[in-house]
């Protein structure tokens, strides 16, 4: 079979020959593969960076796809071998069936996008109908997609934040209120935080970038003293696009009833893990099959997997790599 296999970390995966796999046991299913997404962890597990950095070399790349099972159920799966490949394995419980209706390309982006969102705000924001959210970082594949879930569970406000310029254009159409760009003056972007956070009491924040900009709005949220009554803020952060470290004084936790939490696969606990599975994923697949979750992705044939993984530098598209 032709697939996208790793000989050394630190450098893309070439398109070439590979052995089919074959089944060990009953457990295992061959699939044959329609299509797979290339993401940040693809990346990191092939540069070496990684916790669970590729270790066998040469390997196939890719942890999950859409295919079709060899009695010609469609699914997406996780692979139990590389996905990134004309063939490849599953297990017999790591595979969702897709509902008619949604493109392979759609269906291959759209779980790594969903469990950076629909877990965050189910599990770990717990978003409740009628409340006002702030998604910091919203210009990415994974925040725009967070926007229409969001507006899904019943968020009454929802407002935005980015540096592109072209992709905050395009939020108020994916249900977006109010949008503000972070490429501005501390103190104007500040200004405008606080307005806005009066104007629509901010409930709860899912964050994308931590760094700076997530110190910039914890100050905007910070209570006024003495007699200010304070409104209980839940920030979610998923990602760290700013950095990795940031300032956060004693005060503004204690003049505050602020709450910070991680949604991260270290802190997904296994029975949200188990719902993502059984219920988020596959009600965003009809959602998506319904033309009501939408998600940008640039596609490519296998045979340019190498070239494309050196040189996409879309981050509001996810790349998708389609096997015919």
């Amino acid at each position: 079979m032709k697939a996208a296999v790793l000989h050394q970390l630190g450098t893309a995966p070439r398109y070439e020959d590979f052995p089919d796999p074959k089944p060990a046991n009953d457990d295992e299913l061959l699939l044959t593969i329609k299509a797979a997404s290339i993401k940040n962890l693809d990346r990191a597990r092939a540069s070496g960076q990684h916790y669970a950095s590729h270790t066998n070399l040469p390997e196939v790349v890719g942890m999950d796809g859409v295919g079709v099972l060899q009695d010609g159920t469609q699914v997406y799966a996780i692979g139990n071998t590389g996905m990134i490949a004309e063939k490849a394995l599953t297990g017999i419980n790591r595979y969702i069936p897709i509902p008619n209706g949604i493109a392979d390309a759609t269906a291959a982006a759209l779980p790594n996008a969903v469990l950076g969102s629909a877990v965050a705000l189910h599990y770990k924001a717990q978003l409740q109908p009628g409340q006002t959210i702030l998604i910091n970082g919203a210009t990415g594949v994974t925040g725009k997609v967070a926007i229409q879930i969001a507006k899904h569970y019943g968020a009454a406000h929802i407002i935005a934040t980015g540096r592109n310029a072209e992709q905050l254009a395009k939020l108020p159409a994916l249900g977006a209120d109010e949008v503000i760009s972070l490429k501005q003056d501390d103190k104007d972007l500040m200004a405008q935080l606080k307005a806005v956070n009066e104007k629509y009491p901010i409930d709860v924040v899912l964050d994308y970038t931590w760094g700076k900009p997530i110190e910039l709005i914890l100050q905007s949220l910070k209570g006024g003293g003495m007699h200010h009554v304070s409104r209980k803020v839940r920030i979610v952060t998923v990602g760290s696009m700013a950095g990795e470290e940031i300032s956060l004084s004693s005060g503004t936790l204690r003049s505050s009833a602020i709450e910070i939490l991680g949604s991260g696969i270290g802190s997904i606990l296994p029975e949200e893990m188990h719902g993502y599975r059984v219920s988020i994923l596959p009600e965003m697949f009809r959602l998506a099959a319904d033309d009501k979750l939408h998600i940008d992705t640039d596609t490519i044939l296998l045979k340019d997997v190498e070239q494309a993984w050196l040189t996409h530098n879309n981050p509001g598209s996810r790349l998708v790599v389609m096997m015919g």
